[in-house]
């Protein structure tokens, strides 16, 4: 008769050796990255050049960056900080890295618009670089693809250690006990089932919401299947081909147009119309009351630069159950839905998982050497 306890057993042993190194390299990662603006800030920008402004000043920023940059003639997104000390802004597709995948230029403003801080590319620098390594182990899209398939195989490997852990009839109070063990295995197991218990359900989340951002495109497919359709937004069309003689409407502006649109709202980002017209408009990304992504929130406002006339609307609150599945998975996967204490508990999950490898890799090598000694 098959006995499952030792099935499972012998399955996580082998998936923990084979896949628990590349485990700690996305957990590790992951870990940083929950306080990725944070970490950023302290190690690019001193304090001395952040200014505590009531708000920011996007229209100065524009014109900054229009001048300092003559080349980059598209559009321009910035990130409305909550606390608007400065102004973070990014081109996408620039020249210098179009033959890459993803390399945004990235620029830091002065709140007041007027100076620019520091620049760089996405991927030059340690965050986005380890944001590129947590995403798609530096091999791009196809990493991408990767990590969501070897994602299904760690899920299994954490459900595996609950089966293999999973008391009998009756020995439940024994096996929740730390024991007094004098043998080294035999703690060393007792740790690795204590860390494991506690983080299981964190563990299980990250990797659950992980491999379905990973695979986009298979999770849409079952989520439309369960849940119903998905909704898009439909990109306005250019009517003007270039941008009108008069003076287009100013970034701060379109702000406060989208969130007259949408009340009670908080800026997130803005996107502004490019030089030459394409695109004509701003597309201006808001967080609504009901939307738990802070720093990504799933509304959208488009407003014609030429007259100001709000030509598109996508709230959050009217969209469908397949997209409120999918707006939440960024939200939960970084921990921002929980706050400072979410994205805490997520910090000591992925040191939990670099501990389990550790503790399991250490008792495997234990049982080893011991099998090996000599008997007398």
């Amino acid at each position: 008769m098959l006995n499952w306890r030792k099935l499972h057993r012998r399955i996580h042993k082998w998936l923990g050796l084979s896949l628990g190194l590349l485990f700690c390299v996305i957990a590790l990662s992951g870990s940083l990255l929950v306080f990725y603006d944070e970490l950023d800030q302290g190690l690019n920008i001193s304090s001395t050049k952040l200014q505590n402004n009531a708000s920011a000043n996007f229209n100065n920023a524009l014109d900054t960056l229009r001048k300092q940059y003559p080349d980059k003639q598209g559009s321009w997104r910035f990130e409305v900080t909550p606390q608007a000390k400065l102004i973070p802004a990014r081109y996408y597709n620039p020249p210098e890295t179009e033959h890459l995948e993803f390399a945004p230029m990235m620029v830091w403003l002065s709140s007041d618009g007027n100076l620019i801080l520091r620049r760089d590319y996405w991927g030059q620098y340690l965050m986005t670089w380890l944001y590129n390594l947590h995403f798609t182990l530096l091999l791009g899209q196809t990493g991408t693809w990767l990590l969501g398939y070897v994602g299904l195989a760690i899920l299994y490997l954490l459900v595996s250690g609950l089966f293999a852990w999973w008391p009998k009839q009756g020995q439940w109070q024994k096996q929740l006990k730390f024991k007094k063990r004098s043998s080294r295995i035999g703690m060393l197991y007792d740790w690795h089932k204590l860390i494991g218990l506690t983080f299981l359900a964190p563990l299980v989340i990250l990797t659950v919401t992980g491999i379905m951002l990973a695979l986009p495109k298979e999770s849409a497919a079952i989520l439309t299947k369960i849940t119903g359709p998905i909704d898009t937004v439909e990109t306005p069309v250019n009517h003007y081909g270039v941008l009108a003689d008069n003076p287009p409407i100013q970034p701060n502006a379109a702000l406060n147009l989208a969130l007259e649109v949408l009340p009670n709202s908080r800026g997130a980002w803005i996107e502004t119309p490019a030089m030459k017209g394409n695109p004509f408009y701003y597309r201006i990304r808001v967080q609504t009351k009901e939307d738990p992504s802070q720093r990504f929130p799933h509304s959208y406002v488009y407003i014609d630069a030429n007259s100001g006339e709000v030509i598109e609307v996508f709230a959050y609150q009217e969209q469908g159950n397949s997209n409120t599945v999918l707006n939440w998975l960024h939200p939960i996967h970084d921990g921002s839905f929980l706050n400072l204490s979410g994205r805490i508990t997520w910090l000591f999950s992925g040191l939990a998982a670099f501990a389990l490898f550790l503790l399991g890799s250490m008792r495997w090598l234990s049982r080893n050497q011991y099998k090996s000694k000599p008997r007398d």
